[in-house]
């Protein structure tokens, strides 16, 4: 037996053993190889609602990156355990910002305008749980890419302005979608004083765009929409909505990983489509749907790499720690952090329903 098939059985055997005990939540991006154990698999908006739903197992293990464990353990119920097989599996977006920044721009802003009143704080779900927790403690919420046009009406309906982070394509398309003027919508470069604004541009500005992005989604280009149109004259282009503006603006659509797998499922057969969003996801859905015609809209493999460190090992070796009485990579939030941002994410949830 090849060692494929060696850790694919010994893993079989523990959920097994295990049963309704263990929960496996695997993420769209994970290899095909991982995400076959998952007993729910989704996108980061689907995976939270099913973390806070698995109310009956003890042990959730999370085939994803570090912030979506942090999530599911701030949801969890009091005596579950969430595992994340590997510790390093980060996230280059969530690390775009940070609390200490995020402090320094609401007490710049505070000081040209009542922050509390004015300004709505929203924190993208590809962040840490610090920021979720601020998010909390100052009325606003998380999103995910599904919700965000939700999030972002909520907000605006109760402040004039939003600060978002830390993605900027996300917030852009949003607003863009919403009808937001451009010139409504400033980037925040949390690197400058007042985020490189004079202050008469911040107090007009509606939006506030932390300047982060996703380092899988910003590497489709314009350029690769045009190449396949060349290529291909009824050809569909679907991306995700943290591509940059000007890829989003060329697609025939944009959406969450949800959206877009609904729509490749919705399609008849002889359908084309070229997909902005991670290679993993893309292959499975060519797989899926052999009588459509599915290519990914880069000409290279655009995979996330942290997504990947997830392995048939590690996976193994977490859940047979499991049997034999071990926690293997616990994620653990503080209580104080975990109650606000819980707070948010509450709200994140109502907003998505």
């Amino acid at each position: 037996m090849s060692d494929t098939r060696t850790l694919e059985s010994r893993i079989w055997d523990v959920k097994a053993t295990l049963g309704d005990r263990l929960v496996i939540l695997g993420h769209h991006y994970q290899r095909d190889e991982v995400i076959q154990f998952a007993d729910f698999r989704g996108d980061s908006l689907k995976l939270a609602r099913d973390a806070s739903r698995c109310t009956e197992a003890e042990y959730i293990v999370f085939c994803g990156v570090h912030f979506m464990a942090e999530t599911a353990a701030i949801l969890a119920q009091p005596g579950q355990t969430v595992l994340l097989p590997a510790l390093e599996a980060g996230c280059f977006l969530a690390d775009m910002a940070n609390r200490q920044d995020v402090e320094r721009a609401w007490r710049e802003l505070g000081e040209i305008m009542d922050v509390e009143h004015e300004i709505m704080p929203i924190t993208y779900v590809n962040s840490t749980a610090e920021l979720k927790a601020f998010c909390g403690d100052h009325g606003g919420l998380v999103c995910t890419s599904s919700n965000a046009q939700a999030a972002l009406t909520w907000a605006l309906a109760r402040r004039p302005r939003v600060l978002f982070f830390p993605d900027q394509h996300l917030a852009r398309n949003t607003g863009k979608r919403m009808g937001i003027p451009l010139d409504d919508m400033q980037l925040w470069d949390f690197t400058e004083p007042l985020g490189g604004l004079d202050s008469d541009t911040a107090r007009q500005t509606r939006l506030f765009l932390w300047n982060g992005w996703c380092n899988v989604h910003w590497r489709f280009t314009p350029q690769m929409v045009t190449a396949w149109r060349e290529r291909m004259s009824d050809i569909r282009v679907i991306v995700h909505p943290e591509c940059p503006m000007e890829v989003v603006d060329l697609a025939d659509e944009a959406g969450s990983t949800s959206y877009i797998i609904q729509r490749i499922e919705e399609s008849p057969p002889g359908a084309h489509w070229a997909i902005g969003t991670e290679f993993n996801l893309v292959n499975r859905l060519k797989s899926e749907h052999p009588d459509q015609f599915i290519e990914s809209l880069s000409p290279g493999p655009s995979s996330c790499r942290t997504m990947n460190m997830i392995t048939l090992g590690n996976l193994a070796a977490v859940v047979e720690g499991l049997v034999a009485g071990q926690l293997i990579h616990p994620i653990t939030v503080p209580e104080d952090i975990a109650h606000s941002a819980r707070i948010a994410l509450e709200r994140m949830l109502e907003v998505g329903r």
